[in-house]
């Protein structure tokens, strides 16, 4: 029988990504869905394995159905800040397996505490997928097994201008401004500032020597929980570094009440979009996750490091969860349960889809 995926918010820049690498990857039928009743397939999508559907998240009723005739149920549609478990419920509900693009320590949060409901229904859920979560969980997982005991990993990433997505990886952005997070440091949680602590990292080219900022991902929260590391760091930076500091004036001096205004949110991520416009035309729109994992090898101090590139940010998401959905839907990634893809996902899986894509990720 030819599997059905149902992608949730596939209408969007990330999602139609996942969808093109289904299509290319595997013989689903793919069904996307957004909130426009009068939407269509993206051209790049072949019309005979693809399909839209009009679907509001709000229509309890439309998505029970809708995914209750899916095999797998990807969830694009974000931002997560804003979002409940309540795709995820309704997976764990009609039985059916899940994944996401969800890049929000509050949403993992939501989505962790449903681990013993989908293991007893025997639904696989694997969160965090993506490019950095998601790929950079893998790369960090790929690190520590080099080493006898892990120590430190230090996670750094690099977007240039928009990344290839749309306007919602700049709300994410900007929602990311809003408050302290705690960070694992030392053997216990202390709390950062976000966009603080800059610190220049040597990327490859284009990038060079950028500059990464303190920012709140999934992977703090869910890598000390994998690994018994001490330290667990997670920067983000922009190309070009102008941007970096725009951002960082915003974070450091903009009032509370400012970031947390859902208006100022949105005029912030459409005049960045707006910039971001014009300066792909030289920054491109590519994407750099740097893994350093420090420790013990052979009773000595040690540290590995890799690193990923690609010139399309959305693109590359789409590969890191059009990759996991596939070993799914091919059910060579059978784990019952709720779990941030590091916990979930070999390496030698991992390294199995990375090649199959040509997506190359080097050890430095």
């Amino acid at each position: 029988m030819t599997n059905r995926v149902l992608i949730v918010g596939g209408r969007g820049r990330i999602g139609n990504s996942v969808a093109q690498d289904l299509v290319t990857y595997t013989d689903a039928e793919v069904t996307i869905t957004g909130r426009d009743p009068n939407g269509s397939l993206p051209p790049e999508l072949p019309p005979d394995r693809s399909h839209y559907l009009a679907l509001d998240l709000a229509d309890s009723a439309g998505l029970s159905q809708a995914i209750a005739s899916s095999n797998l149920v990807v969830h694009c549609a974000g931002p997560f800040h804003y979002r409940d478990a309540g795709v995820l419920k309704t997976c764990i509900e009609a039985g059916v397996n899940y994944t996401d693009v969800s890049d929000s320590r509050s949403f993992t949060r939501r989505a962790l505490d449903c681990r013993e409901l989908a293991k007893n229904a025997g639904v696989t859920a694997i969160i965090n997928t993506g490019i950095f979560p998601g790929i950079s969980n893998s790369m960090v997982r790929r690190d520590v097994e080099q080493l006898d005991t892990a120590e430190h990993i230090h996670l750094s990433y690099v977007v240039g201008g928009s990344g290839g997505a749309g306007v919602t990886v700049m709300r994410t952005t900007f929602l990311g401004l809003q408050m302290p997070f705690d960070a694992w440091i030392d053997g216990k949680l202390q709390q950062v500032q976000p966009y603080s602590n800059r610190e220049t990292i040597e990327f490859p080219a284009p990038y060079g020597k950028t500059g990464v900022y303190w920012f709140d991902m999934p992977e703090a929260i869910t890598l000390p929980e994998t690994f018994p590391v001490k330290t667990v760091i997670t920067k983000f930076g922009t190309f070009p570094d102008l941007y970096n500091h725009l951002t960082w004036f915003v974070a450091k001096y903009w009032p509370d009440s400012w970031l947390k205004n859902p208006s100022v949110i949105e005029f912030l991520s459409y005049v960045s979009y707006g910039m971001t416009a014009v300066s792909n035309n030289f920054s491109g729109v590519g994407v750099a996750v740097r893994s350093q994992v420090s420790g013990i090898k052979n009773g000595k101090p040690a540290q590995v490091c890799s690193i990923a590139l690609h010139e399309n940010a959305a693109v590359a998401a789409g590969i890191g969860t059009g990759s996991i959905a596939q070993l799914i839907l091919e059910g060579k990634l059978t784990k019952p349960g709720v779990w941030s893809v590091e916990q979930a996902l070999s390496t030698e899986l991992f390294e199995r889809s990375m090649q199959s894509r040509s997506f190359n990720i080097d050890r430095l």
